[in-house]
């Protein structure tokens, strides 16, 4: 899961960054309230943004509206010392999901987290399936025309990532890191090779890898 912390608590950011972290989430920490705002004009995939109010810079109130201005679905959990009734309000005004007032115990922010989780995540399919291409998601086999598709193992996850994103487009460094995690990335002539032998896989099916330039690629049928 992609999770955003915005805390301007050093100490509490990274203990809750560990915590999150136990459970291979991507986490991304920002400890200042302009620069969550620059980082969230950016349209991205997130799964959840846990946003503290008291925030050097621009609030987390302010932060929170920038979220809301072109993002309605990703759930927010507020984190504050404002105990009042009318801070709470506001925040679930301006569209949070949920608040927890510090101090907090962690099992608490832990089951307030998977809640919000389990809430927003949809139940996944156990296949994906784009023409003659299929995923059988529990096992990550992939198919061809309904035969086993045997391929080294980065290109069964480039290909598993693009066919999980459907017809839509993906960025360069969204698929590397989507599909290979955040260590040993290759690098962008690595995956041009990756691209063309997984193109010459796909030779004589109704699928096909697009370059989309200056965005990165998608599967489309032919």
């Amino acid at each position: 899961m992609a999770l955003l912390l915005i805390e301007d608590d050093v100490l509490l950011a990274q203990t809750l960054e560990t915590l999150l972290r136990e459970h291979d989430d991507q986490v991304d920490v920002m400890t200042r309230g302009d620069h969550a705002c620059d980082y969230l004009i950016t349209p991205r995939r997130l799964d959840l943004v846990i946003l503290d109010l008291n925030l050097p810079y621009r609030s987390g109130l302010e932060v929170l509206t920038t979220l809301r201005g072109h993002d309605r679905l990703t759930p927010v959990l507020i984190l504050t010392a404002r105990a009042s009734v009318e801070d709470r309000v506001a925040g679930l005004d301006l569209g949070a999901d949920d608040y927890l007032t510090k101090p907090f115990s962690l099992s608490e922010f832990e089951a307030r987290v998977r809640a919000l989780l389990r809430r927003a995540r949809p139940t996944a399919p156990d296949t994906l399936a784009l023409g003659q291409l299929m995923l059988h998601v529990p096992t990550q086999r992939l198919e061809l025309n309904k035969t086993a598709m045997a391929l080294p193992s980065r290109e069964q996850h480039l290909l598993a990532c693009l066919l999980r994103h459907g017809e839509q487009i993906i960025s360069r460094a969204d698929l590397m890191l989507e599909a290979f995690g955040g260590d040993d990335l290759p690098g962008d002539n690595a995956l041009e090779v990756y691209i063309h032998r997984l193109r010459r896989r796909l030779e004589g099916s109704d699928v096909r890898i697009r370059t989309v330039r200056g965005m990165g690629y998608r599967l489309e049928l032919n």
